[in-house]
C-alpha cells in the first residue's frame, strides 16, 4: 500500500516537493496522502488510518473483516481503529476498548482484529439484522463458527453492547451467501422456523444438487436464482423461489405453507 503515504514523512525525505505533494495528491486523513486522481478502496483507507494513528491503532470492524476477504462491505464504510483518541477525523471511528495480543493478526501489513475478535465487535456495535449480514460473508471468508467466538464472549462479559452480541453470534451462518439470503434466512426464523439447513447436498444416488437453505425433514427449500435440477422435485422436495416472491416476509410465509402442507411438526 505505498500509494498511501504520510505527506510529513514524505517531504523529510526530498521524496516530493510541497508544490507536488499539494498538486499531485490529496489527504484522505490528516496528514495522510494518496494521488489526487484515485479513489481510495476500503484496505487502503484502513492502511491510512493506521498511518494517521502514528503506527500505533489496530484497525477492527468492518475494515479488519473486509482485509480478512469478507464480501459485501462497501469502500465507503468508516474505518474502525481500536485507538484512545477521542477526535477522530471524518472516516475514522476510535474506540478505546481493550484487546489482548492473541486478538490481534498480521495482514498485508497491518495488525487488525482477528477474525474471532472482528466477529464479537461487529455484533456487538451493530444491530442484530445488519451485524448478521456482516457475520455471515465473515463466516464463509474465514469459517469461523459461533463456537469459536465463544471464549471472547466470555472474556468480555459485561462490556459495552456485550448482550447485543450474544445473539448476533448465534445466528451466524456462512452458508448464506449474500445479505439478501442472510435476510430470508433471519425472517424464517423470526417467523417461528427453526433455523434452516444452508448449503446442504441432495442426492438420488447418481446426480448431486447443492440447496442454498431448507429442512430436510418435510423435504422444503428456498432457492435463489440457481436453476434446480429436475431430480429434487421428483425427490418431493418442495421448492420456494426466493428470486419470484415480493420480499423475505412473502418467502417465509411460502415456506411456512409449504412446512405445514408435508405434516411436519417444527414446534
Amino acid at each position: 500500500m505505498d500509494d498511501v503515504f504520510i505527506g510529513s514523512e514524505a517531504l523529510a525525505k526530498g521524496v516530493l516537493t510541497r508544490g507536488q505533494l499539494r498538486w499531485n495528491f490529496r489527504p484522505i486523513f490528516p496528514d495522510v496522502y494518496m494521488h489526487a486522481e484515485a479513489t481510495p478502496s476500503l484496505p487502503q483507507r484502513a492502511f491510512g488510518a493506521w498511518l494517521w494513528s502514528g503506527r500505533r491503532a489496530v484497525i477492527g470492524g468492518l475494515a479488519a473483516a473486509a482485509l480478512h476477504n469478507a464480501r459485501w462491505i462497501s469502500d465507503s464504510e468508516d474505518v474502525e481503529v481500536l485507538w484512545s483518541n477521542s477526535h477522530p477525523p471524518r472516516g475514522i471511528v476510535a474506540r478505546n476498548a481493550r484487546i489482548e495480543s492473541d486478538e490481534i493478526v498480521d495482514v498485508a501489513g497491518l495488525p487488525i482484529t482477528t477474525p474471532e475478535r472482528t466477529a464479537l465487535d461487529i455484533a456487538r456495535h451493530h444491530p442484530r439484522d445488519i451485524a448478521v449480514a456482516r457475520l455471515d460473508p465473515l463466516a464463509s471468508a474465514t469459517g469461523i463458527t459461533t463456537r469459536a467466538v465463544q471464549s471472547l464472549v466470555a472474556r468480555y462479559e459485561g462490556t459495552r453492547h456485550w448482550w447485543r452480541a450474544v445473539e448476533s453470534l448465534s445466528l451466524m451462518d456462512g452458508g448464506s451467501h449474500t445479505p439478501y439470503e442472510t435476510m430470508v434466512r433471519l425472517e424464517l426464523i423470526d417467523s417461528g422456523l427453526p433455523a434452516p439447513r444452508t448449503q446442504f447436498t441432495v442426492t438420488d444416488g447418481e446426480a448431486f444438487a447443492v440447496l442454498a437453505m431448507g429442512y430436510e425433514a418435510p423435504k422444503v427449500a428456498v432457492e435463489f436464482d440457481s436453476v434446480t435440477p429436475e431430480f429434487v422435485q421428483r425427490q418431493g422436495w418442495t421448492i420456494v423461489r426466493a428470486s419470484h416472491a415480493y420480499n423475505k416476509y412473502a418467502i417465509a410465509y411460502l415456506v411456512r405453507a409449504a412446512v405445514i402442507e408435508a405434516g411436519w411438526r417444527y414446534y
